[in-house]
């Protein structure tokens, strides 16, 4: 892995940006959104509206250019103003060409929508590490690149050229990047997670260490020294901020990277026992099981509908 944990994360997670459309609004609208097993990512590339969540929490008024990331536990709806009756995406006409709706009466409104698929994050790497709602407002210092990226991905709507889909896709994922740079800058409104840590530069370098070289037997003296502060402060500090103490995260990182491997590959459980700091397989299995519910190979075999790998060869 490299020394860079928010690149690691998003690889390990197997995040993938999807472009999923959007529509045009005016007059009196309202359309109710979910990203399920996703965060949902939503920009506004022209006017504004509102956002209402769940819970009679006050709506949200998103500008243009704001960008707003829902981790998909609940639904929510974007509106032109409060009460209105939401209609839902699969009741509404999308040109199959662009992939656009249109609501209500008007296009002084244009929201792009994407999605970033966590079905592959079986351990809920990024879900758990981000609020339930993010709003990227268009006054942040990610929002000139989160404009010029919208910019991209509204012409790749309209153009139809050759491998516009393909662009569209990844232009969604850089934005998703984007989204998570602010969220560093902004560390206060995280939950305690991997990300929040990274947030803290006391911690930061620590974090790096345990990302470039997982296989190493890492003591929290060592962690201690690169975060130049005493064991003590430094192992509740991380906790504060991680959720978990620097060696339970060491372990959970190195089976989020044997995970990503038996869903990937097909070397065999005692490799990659090694590649993750275990001299033994049996030790490296148990901590697999306790951590993500299930034996390596069992996982493999649900990942991939392999057949399980024989005891006999490791």
């Amino acid at each position: 892995m490299s020394s860079d944990p928010l690149s690691d994360a998003l690889a390990v997670a197997d995040a993938r940006g999807v472009f999923s459309g959007g529509f045009t609004a005016g007059g009196a609208w309202a359309i109710r959104l979910r990203g399920r097993d996703r965060l949902k990512v939503n920009v506004v590339a022209r006017g504004g509206c509102l956002l209402v969540t769940e819970g009679g929490a006050e709506p949200v008024a998103l500008a243009e250019g704001d960008v707003v990331v829902s981790d998909g536990r609940r639904s929510y709806v974007l509106c032109s103003e409060p009460g209105l009756t939401p209609v839902d995406p699969a009741d509404v006409d999308v040109d199959p060409a662009t992939r656009m709706a249109a609501l209500g009466a008007g296009d002084e409104v244009m929201c792009v929508s994407g999605h970033i698929d966590l079905s592959r994050d079986t351990g809920d790497l990024l879900r758990r590490a981000l609020p339930e709602l993010i709003h990227v407002r268009g006054a942040a210092a990610e929002a000139p690149v989160l404009r010029w990226l919208t910019a991209q991905l509204t012409a790749e709507m309209a153009g139809g050229r050759a491998g516009s889909v393909f662009a569209r896709d990844h232009l969604a994922q850089l934005m998703f990047v984007q989204v998570l740079r602010a969220c560093l800058g902004e560390a206060d409104g995280l939950p305690a997670g991997w990300l929040r840590a990274l947030a803290d530069e006391r911690l930061a370098p620590a974090l790096r260490l345990m990302h470039a070289d997982p296989a190493h037997r890492w003591q929290l003296a060592e962690l201690a020294r690169a975060a130049a502060m005493s064991r003590t402060t430094f192992a509740v500090r991380f906790r504060a901020a991680a959720g978990v103490p620097p060696l339970t995260y060491l372990q959970n990182w190195r089976m989020s990277l044997a995970a990503r491997a038996l869903r990937q590959g097909s070397a065999p459980v005692a490799a990659l026992a090694r590649s993750v700091g275990y001299t033994s397989e049996s030790a490296f299995s148990n901590a697999f099981k306790r951590t993500i519910g299930v034996g390596p190979r069992c996982y493999r075999e649900a990942a991939t509908g392999t057949l399980p790998e024989p005891v006999g060869e490791g």
